[in-house]
This record gives structure tokens, C-alpha cells and sequence, in this order.
């Protein structure tokens, strides 16, 4: 069991305290950049669609980007009002969707990422390339840590 130290842990507090300002700030820096009408959620499911390079069912979108299957059918209604995806039923389960980027959403991706590359580059001259290099180790062991199913404690404790 931890004691009370384990529980304040000071780097731990300070840690995650800038990485939560690094997020929320470069969020908001990021989709004030985005190209009229399109929105970070918007961009991150266009570019994984781009770079997976193949059809992923809504499901399947929702567990990688860990939001709700509703949420997602919401973001892919919009992408695909506006044509930067394809939603076409699974010939082998009607009950089933995939979706694929359509041209016009790796133009728009293309795009958005030509907006907020110079954004992004600038963060890492600032940091230095060698100590972002050095942390990212750090940072993908974190996300993995994360990426874990919740343990029951937690389950619980974020349902009361």
C-alpha cells in the first residue's frame, strides 16, 4: 500500500502538471491554426486514416482515439458531410460501416498539417531537437502506461 509520500510525490505532481499545460496549450494553438471550419478532432482522424492507409471500421476509430463510439459517428458525420471521407457498409456484416479517406480529406489533412507543421517545428528549435529526441522515450513509456485497461480501483473511483 502507498503511504501519503507516494501520494504527493512532487516530480510526479510537476510532471504531469506540464504535460497537461503542454496539451492544453498547444491544442488551443493548434486548431486556431487548422484551416477555416476544421477542427482538431478533425484532423487527428483524417491523418490516422492517411498514414493507417486503410478502412477502419467507427469502432475501431472510437478505441484508438479513446472516445465514445458516439462521439465518433459525430466526427465522422461531419468529415463526411464535408467529403474527406468515404462511409461504406461491410458487404460481410450490413450491421457494419468502414471508413476511408476520401482525396479531398488527404488534401484537407495535407493542408491542415501544412498550417500547423511550422507550429510544431518551432516547439521542438525551442526545446532543441537532441532533449526532444531524449524524451521521447519517456514520453511513449507514459503512453503506453496509459493506454492500459483502467485498473478496477479506477474503474470505480471514476464512476463515483
Amino acid at each position: 500500500m502507498a503511504d501519503q509520500k507516494d501520494l504527493n510525490d512532487p516530480l510526479a505532481i510537476a510532471m504531469f502538471s506540464e504535460i497537461f499545460m503542454v496539451d492544453q496549450l498547444a491544442r488551443a494553438r493548434l486548431a486556431k491554426a487548422l484551416p477555416k471550419g476544421m477542427e482538431l478532432s478533425h484532423f487527428t482522424v483524417l491523418n490516422h486514416l492517411a498514414r493507417a492507409n486503410v478502412d477502419r471500421t467507427p469502432a475501431q476509430l472510437a478505441r484508438s482515439f479513446h472516445v465514445t463510439r458516439g462521439a465518433m459517428t459525430n466526427t465522422i458525420g461531419r468529415l463526411e458531410w464535408a467529403g474527406y471521407v468515404h462511409v461504406r457498409p461491410d458487404w460481410d456484416d450490413a450491421r457494419r460501416k468502414f471508413v476511408s479517406i476520401s482525396e479531398a480529406g488527404r488534401k484537407a489533412r495535407d493542408a491542415a498539417f501544412e498550417a500547423i507543421a511550422p507550429i510544431i517545428n518551432d516547439a521542438v528549435e525551442a526545446a532543441g531537437a537532441e532533449r526532444v529526441r531524449a524524451a521521447l522515450p519517456v514520453l511513449r513509456e507514459l503512453r503506453l502506461a496509459f493506454d492500459e485497461p483502467a485498473t478496477p480501483a479506477e474503474s470505480t473511483s471514476s464512476r463515483s
